[in-house]
């Protein structure tokens, strides 16, 4: 066996996992993917999908789909900086530079590609990247792929925050870069508060609204919007995987960000564009979540319903106050046990254990969707109250 192999092969921690029967990921679903699906034939609630507008199954949506392929084919063959640029991507780029209130808008193959292209290239190496401990992994890697100084602060922490400020040279840029919702805790970050201590500092702010948009504001504009900052923050950042229903991600900026990041920015000018059909998708959805605002009120009222319901179930569920509920089990095998033993009972969820988050810190990730009923919340209480009094995760 050559060396690398060799040394890969004492990796097996997933075939312990298999090998006790509580191996929890790539369960395959051969259905649609909506608050029901259908996994090994049977039907199974779905509270593991990050589709807060629910609409990744709405025809509305497919027909979109299917109309952008048979007018321009399945994909574009090239990236957006040579011939992969579609009339229909700058639609698209137009509609969400109005939809943010930003001056411009770029489009990426994907959200992770948003963050890795965008945190990685705009700072230089005198200047500062200043992120929460918490933020998504891809503005992780960015981060670790620029020649800016990294300076990292406590989770949501203000006081945190501004101490890292302070150490900053007050010449050089800093840009702040923060998760709106963070995808894991389900808990907002303080926008408000970072917006002024940015003003204080001369720093810029960069916020993913991955997890926001569908959500929050007006139409589902996310959290920047809700807490009345859009124009305060310079980029705003969002994905079309989650509530857009569809695959690819962008930022929302200023002419003069987007004019650079066009001409520097390697996860975009090196990467072919995202498909006819999936532009399509995201465009539908945008005019959806702004026409129904009753998809949204319904998002917030079942989760009311389900935070109120896991109180007083006794569970710990954080600070969290979004359609993101984590159930802490902080137990690593109990948390995959837990999985395996909800799903048997007919609810899907997700795991999150190390090094995802710390050994002590392993939650089940509860997610809710505008589609989700009453009764289909209610049907996953129960169900997961059983399951933790068996595991002894509630007394």
């Amino acid at each position: 066996m050559k060396l690398l192999q060799s040394k890969l092969a004492q990796y097996t921690a997933p075939q312990e996992a298999k090998a006790a029967g509580v191996y929890p990921y790539f369960r395959a679903i051969s259905s649609e993917q909506d608050s029901e699906v259908i996994i090994n034939g049977r039907k199974v609630l779905m509270f593991g999908s990050n589709c807060y507008s629910g609409l990744v199954n709405d025809p509305r949506i497919k027909e979109a789909a299917i109309e952008a392929i048979r007018k321009y084919g399945t994909g574009c063959a090239g990236s957006p900086f040579l011939n992969g640029t579609l009339d229909l991507h700058k639609k698209l780029e137009a509609r969400l530079a109005e939809y943010t209130g930003k001056e411009d808008v770029m489009i990426y193959s994907t959200g992770f590609e948003v963050n890795l292209g965008v945190v990685s290239c705009l700072t230089g190496r005198e200047d500062y990247i200043i992120w929460d401990e918490q933020d998504h992994a891809s503005i992780i890697e960015g981060r670790r792929l620029s020649f800016s100084q990294s300076l990292k602060y406590k989770h949501n922490d203000m006081e945190s925050l501004e101490k890292q400020l302070q150490k900053c040279d007050p010449d050089k840029v800093k840009l702040i870069v923060t998760d709106g919702v963070f995808s894991m805790e389900g808990d907002v970050a303080n926008l408000p508060e970072i917006v002024r201590l940015a003003k204080k500092y001369n720093a810029s702010v960069m916020v993913d609204e991955a997890h926001g948009i569908g959500v929050f504001g007006r139409g589902g504009r996310g959290t920047c919007d809700h807490f009345g900052v859009s124009k305060d923050v310079d980029l705003i950042m969002g994905t079309f995987s989650k509530s857009f229903a569809s695959l690819g991600g962008f930022i929302a900026t200023d002419k003069e960000i987007t004019n650079f990041l066009r001409h520097h920015s390697r996860s975009y000018i090196f990467t072919a564009s995202i498909t006819p059909a999936s532009t399509a998708a995201a465009l539908a959805a945008i005019d959806i979540m702004e026409k129904e605002p009753e998809r949204q009120e319904h998002l917030w009222e079942i989760t009311k319903y389900a935070l109120d319901g896991f109180r007083a179930m006794g569970c710990e569920i954080g600070h969290t106050s979004t359609p993101i509920i984590p159930l802490y089990i902080r137990d690593n095998f109990k948390t995959f046990q837990v999985t395996r033993d909800l799903l048997e009972e007919g609810i899907f969820v997700n795991p999150v254990v190390s090094p995802a988050v710390a050994p002590q810190d392993t939650l089940i990730r509860f997610s809710l969707m505008a589609t989700h009923t009453k009764d289909q919340v209610t049907t996953a209480l129960e169900k997961i109250q059983k399951v933790f009094k068996a595991r002894e995760v509630l007394k």
